[in-house]
């Protein structure tokens, strides 16, 4: 048998072989699309935080508003993940829209979050709304990305290994340190330097020329001319969204605080812990906002001050100090009794203060208290501050000021704990005498026995009373929205304890020969002991401690 060789020219291999469409080395996208994922790993991140931060400004309890807002926004991501399976055909026009969105419903979430309080009254159902469409879009991310990456380079020949392990564990290494960056940059760099809003609408824009510029760049040869175009389009307006919205903020911020808080706002300043508002006219009397509670009204707030102050002054007040009390109403009080010799206020905020010393209004309602040599200011955590005093201090206090927030606001709950009692206990005197701001005896009963056990269990003996007065309308609760237009009265009266070491109830008097009260006398008194005792429960609630703390009903 003859063999035959037939030899085909090189032009002929060239027209039999079956055509191959170019490709692009996969290490070579591989660095860019893992630069993205990171960048919108961070922006993803920052949106979630700025969620927490704002709901539990806007509505209180940030324990349950962050709760709300990670439990949906990770139920949201797996759904995301499904739903990105029908766009894995169309992957790099499907990330490129999913980016777009995700920067605009992203950078644009605390303005609608802060205009749905301002002017609704209501913010919990756009917290939800925005966890469960941001949680989506995030969620869409990682498997798009997948679809694109794996159609870079040539496919594996035979005995090779698949790399798609590779690419996923390079995929959530640089999305788990985007995050790390964003969840740092957060309360670091954002909200000190560009605040809650401004932070936002900067975050969408990042999020917005990364994931554009990946598709549109990088993968733009997976894109038709009318799907770059699209891309292109969309991606410029969802930019001249974010800018315009960055350049008209504080104006929108202006007006939606006066929505918030009326046309007499004269003071409104962040500090790095809390919003700080006051209003007023130039020749009323002004009111005191933290964090859109009212802590202060200057019509009435002379009652809340002479009830927290007087009763314990009843001894020896040599030495008081005051926890809380920024504001310097509660100094006021201690300083218009003879004897006082030193006055120490342990305020965490050191702008509060400030403003109490510095702004016409505020000053003279607290009579210049700051300005008295007597008085000493430190700021500083009032439970590390005790802690790291109570052994050091040489002479005890006479008296101790609890001039705080209402127990159910959830930063003012290690304050109200058995174990902060514990530790004034330490630094009080024999005969000394400590009252406690305890919330509403009427609206939060629960609460207020709760801090009654917890002084209890603590090695206290109490007398509750109460004192009414409160502007109507506002409430100083732990739920911001109390107060909101539409939502009824807040709280009608303070709820106070004047507790004492040992088992024997404190007498509730007046000192002798101290000043006379506008709002208190001997039968208020009384009557203050009856109206707080009407609303004791059969039921003794437990105490609160660090960890199981009892507040919140």
């Amino acid at each position: 048998m003859i063999e035959q060789t037939v030899t085909v020219p090189p032009e002929e291999r060239v027209r039999r072989e079956p055509a191959r469409r170019p490709v692009r080395p996969r290490e070579a996208v591989r660095f860019p699309v893992l630069a993205v994922v990171f960048v919108c790993a961070a922006c993803g991140l920052v949106y979630e935080l700025e969620l927490v931060a704002l709901s539990s400004y806007l509505i209180g309890d940030s324990v349950t508003q962050a709760s709300v807002v990670l439990s949906v926004m990770v139920f949201a991501m797996g759904l995301g993940s499904l739903l990105a399976k029908r766009l894995r055909c169309r992957a790099a026009v499907g990330f490129g829209l999913v980016e777009a969105a995700l920067a605009l419903v992203g950078g644009c979430s605390a303005m609608v979050l802060y205009a749905a309080f301002a002017w609704l009254g209501e913010s919990r159902y756009v917290v939800v709304a925005f966890s469960l469409a941001i949680g989506v879009l995030i969620g869409a991310e990682i498997p798009l990305l997948m679809s694109l990456i794996q159609r870079t380079g040539r496919e594996p020949g035979p005995g090779e290994p698949d790399d798609a392990a590779g690419t996923v564990a390079d995929l959530f290494a640089a999305d788990y340190v985007g995050a790390l960056v964003g969840g740092l940059a957060f309360p670091f760099l954002l909200l000190p330097w560009l605040g809650q809003l401004t932070g936002a609408l900067v975050t969408g824009a990042v999020n917005a020329v990364a994931g554009g510029g990946l598709v549109l760049w990088v993968f733009r040869r997976d894109l038709t001319a009318r799907s770059r175009a699209l891309l292109l389009a969309v991606n410029l307006g969802v930019l001249a969204v974010l800018a315009t919205a960055t350049v008209l903020v504080d104006d929108f911020e202006q007006a939606a605080r006066r929505a918030v808080y009326g046309e007499d706002v004269r003071v409104a300043v962040h500090t790095d812990l809390q919003e700080v508002v006051v209003t007023g006219g130039p020749e009323g009397p002004p009111d005191l906002f933290l964090d859109g509670r009212l802590r202060v009204s200057g019509e009435d707030e002379y009652r809340y001050h002479e009830a927290l102050v007087h009763p314990a002054m009843n001894g020896p007040h040599a030495r008081v100090l005051i926890v809380g009390g920024g504001d310097g109403m509660a100094v006021r009080e201690v300083l218009r009794h003879p004897g006082v010799r030193s006055v120490t206020v342990v305020e965490l905020d050191p702008g509060v203060v400030r403003l109490a010393r510095t702004d016409p209004a505020l000053a003279r309602l607290n009579a210049q208290a700051f300005r008295d040599p007597r008085v000493r200011v430190v700021h500083e955590d009032a439970f590390h501050w005790l802690r790291g005093t109570a052994d050091r201090v040489r002479e005890r206090y006479d008296v101790v000021l609890s001039d705080l927030p209402d127990p159910g606001i959830t930063p003012s709950t290690k304050l109200y704990s058995e174990e902060f009692y514990g530790l004034v206990a330490r630094i009080l005197g024999p005969s000394g005498r400590f009252a406690v701001h305890a919330g509403s005896v009427t609206d939060r009963p629960r609460t207020y026995w709760t801090v009654d056990a917890t002084l209890r269990a603590a090695g206290f003996a109490t007398r509750p009373y109460s004192a009414s007065g409160r502007t109507p309308g506002f409430a100083a609760g732990p739920d911001r929205a109390d107060r909101s237009a539409g939502t009824g009265p807040g709280p009608c009266d303070w709820g106070f304890l004047l507790a004492v070491p040992g088992d024997r109830p404190p007498v509730l008097g007046l000192a002798p020969g101290g000043p006379r009260p506008r709002s208190l006398d001997a039968e208020t008194l009384a009557d203050a002991v009856r109206r707080a005792e009407r609303t004791r429960g059969a039921e003794t609630p437990p105490s609160s401690t660090l960890v199981h703390p009892r507040y919140g009903d």
